[in-house]
């Protein structure tokens, strides 16, 4: 059957409708998509990679992450400078001080540090999460701040009349670097509460991050091994120091990671292999609740009797190794509790020279312990107030537990706790 006359007339009338939508649109530009200049692309750059690997994804939502990478995008974003700022912005909202820009200048200084040289004033700082404060871990040693007499827990309230709390833990960092020969103002509160003003000159500091001699006491030869810091090359030069402590018939070690504010994790570990025959050094856990045991190797270059010392400083990596060796039995810790940082963070380059620091995954020590905010324990903590000059003269903490191993080598005494 055909369709009568006004069944057709509307099947016109839709067919000309359709048409003339269809014209409409074909002169409606369709829109394309809008071409980033640099300075975007490193907001996008630096999204994409937090994105695929920050510990908890679950900030993810909190914060409206997508949200942010698309607010960072409408501002205007012309040059470096605006990139920065807005990436900056966009991180904040995590709540993670360990997740964060380095700006072009900065990135290289902790390249520096990484490979043993610094320009500074010499301090190691941390952000509390509590208060938002920026707080010392350690002054380097042979530092001006370390000549200065700035203790572990130090808070830094301002650099230059800056307040650190605005400045953050880069900012704050970045402002105490410098031309060797030029000064700082630094307004600190010590941890007895005590403020103070000091002037410091910024110069080129020798990290020396492994440092040994011979201990003699009244019956005994005892190795001593300071490591001030895990950069590149560490492991290395721990290895030919002890061989060369071996080659002076030392009868035990005195291994000394105060003020030891990490570095490298790397390092941490390869100098962890060096101490222990099998067992765990330590065990991360990533974003996705995987736990990874990280092994040490069946074999061991020293494997002599060892005591540690460390402090308030000691932290991170060095956190790693000290709880490595106290878990395993390997040896006992002296001195006081240390600092707890159990964050490990990946350090990535941008296309433009700067560098984004991502916490990537947690650590636990080998019996399960997580010493993040709460550090580690020592077997015996130490008379207070404790030695401002690790390794002199004048280290009553070194004496101790020099004497501790002395008890413990001679077979007529049974090793006494010291201040249990």
């Amino acid at each position: 059957m055909f369709p009568t006359v006004e069944a057709r007339r509307d099947c016109l009338c839709h067919l000309a409708f359709v048409l003339g939508t269809l014209a409409i649109l074909l002169l409606v530009p369709v829109p394309r998509a809008i071409a980033l200049n640099d300075a975007q692309q490193l907001v996008v750059e630096s999204w994409k990679l937090v994105n695929q690997s920050f510990l908890d994804p679950d900030r993810f939502n909190a914060v409206h992450w997508r949200r942010l990478r698309q607010k960072a995008l409408e501002t205007s974003i012309n040059t470096s400078e605006d990139a920065y700022s807005a990436i900056e912005a966009m991180l904040a909202p995590l709540g993670d001080p360990y997740t964060r820009l380095l700006r072009p200048e900065a990135y290289s200084m902790m390249q520096s540090s990484n490979r043993g040289n610094i320009h500074g004033v010499g301090l190691q700082l941390a952000h509390r999460q509590k208060d938002k404060q920026i707080v010392v871990i350690s002054a380097l040693d042979s530092s001006p701040a370390a000549e200065a007499g700035i203790a572990s827990g130090t808070l830094v309230l301002a650099v230059d009349g800056k307040l650190a709390t605005d400045l953050g833990l880069e900012g704050t960092a970045e402002q105490l670097r410098g031309d060797v020969g030029t000064q700082v103002l630094i307004s600190l509160e010590g941890p007895d509460g005590t403020k103070q003003d000091l002037t410091l000159e910024r110069r080129s500091i020798d990290l020396r991050p492994v440092r040994t001699r011979r201990l003699r006491g009244d019956v005994h030869t005892l190795g001593y091994l300071r490591i001030t810091q895990f950069s590149e090359g560490v492991p290395e030069q721990v290895r030919d120091a002890l061989d060369e402590l071996k080659n002076r018939e030392v009868e035990g070690l005195v291994l000394d990671l105060r003020n030891n504010s990490g570095g490298l994790v790397s390092s941490g570990l390869a100098v962890a292999d060096i101490f222990l025959d099998g067992g765990t050094i330590v065990e991360t856990r990533n974003r996705e609740g995987i736990s990874d045991v990280i092994p040490a190797l069946p074999q061991t270059l020293y494997n002599g009797p060892m005591v540690t010392l460390v402090n308030s400083g000691t932290a991170s990596a060095a956190e790693i190794l000290a709880g490595a060796l106290q878990d395993e039995g390997r040896s006992q810790l002296f001195g006081s509790r240390t600092f707890g940082k159990g964050l490990i963070q990946t350090l990535t380059n941008l296309s433009d020279g700067s560098g984004l620091a991502i916490t990537v995954s947690a650590y636990v020590t080998p019996s399960g312990r997580d010493i993040q905010g709460e550090g580690i324990v020592p077997d015996h903590e130490l008379d207070l107030p404790e030695p401002l000059n690790p390794g002199g003269d004048s280290d009553y903490w070194l004496d101790d537990a020099g004497r501790w191993m002395e008890a413990k080598l001679d077979s007529r005494i049974q090793p006494k706790v010291l201040n249990p």
